[in-house]
């Protein structure tokens, strides 16, 4: 066994204290917020159950995802028209550019601030 397997697999919790697998070795009946919101569940305010782990080398340490049990989880909460409304206000505010006001048809970048054709007008009037 290897010192990084070794190190990531504590199935009673006695180091984490949580029970520890490593990377892609979870237990049946476990899944971590992406696969369950992919299942249409969410987890519905229940604890952690367990944690996956893995050493990451570029960064020096370890990254974690957090487990919680299919059983206990909760179907995912359907959207209702105001909140259809509240997102979509959101979008538009995201498309819009503060200097011409216009709706610039994507999400204007942050780095920018403005849409492309306010922040290089010279290139385009060359087109």
């Amino acid at each position: 066994m290897s010192p990084t397997f070794g190190r990531c697999f504590d199935p009673d919790g006695a180091r984490y204290g949580i029970p520890t697998f490593p990377w892609r070795l979870a237990p049946d009946g476990h899944a971590t917020r992406r696969q369950l919101r992919a299942r249409g569940l969410r987890p519905g305010g229940q604890p952690i159950a367990a944690q996956l782990m893995r050493s990451n080398r570029r960064r020096g340490g370890v990254q974690v995802a957090y487990l919680y049990r299919i059983d206990r989880a909760k179907p995912v909460r359907p959207m209702t028209s105001r909140k259809w409304g509240a997102l979509a206000l959101a979008m538009l505010a995201r498309r819009t550019c503060p200097n011409c006001q216009r709706d610039a048809g994507y999400a204007i970048p942050t780095s920018l601030g403005m849409c492309v054709a306010c922040a290089y007008p010279e290139e385009q009037c060359a087109a």
